[in-house]
């Protein structure tokens, strides 16, 4: 795949993962707080992709 393409997946990933967290919250913290390490990372990881920084 193309180094954007994968930008673009890891982006969409975090996306996913973000509204994981949204509905595990009231069921359980300490998911909703791993899966918002997952959203950062897999965030981070797309903007690097990208060639933002």
């Amino acid at each position: 795949m193309d180094t954007d393409l994968w930008g673009l997946f890891f982006l969409v990933l975090a996306g996913f993962l973000a509204g994981g967290v949204y509905a595990m919250w009231d069921k359980s913290r300490v998911l909703a707080i791993a899966l918002g390490g997952c959203v950062a990372l897999a965030a981070v990881s797309g903007v690097l992709r990208l060639g933002y920084f």
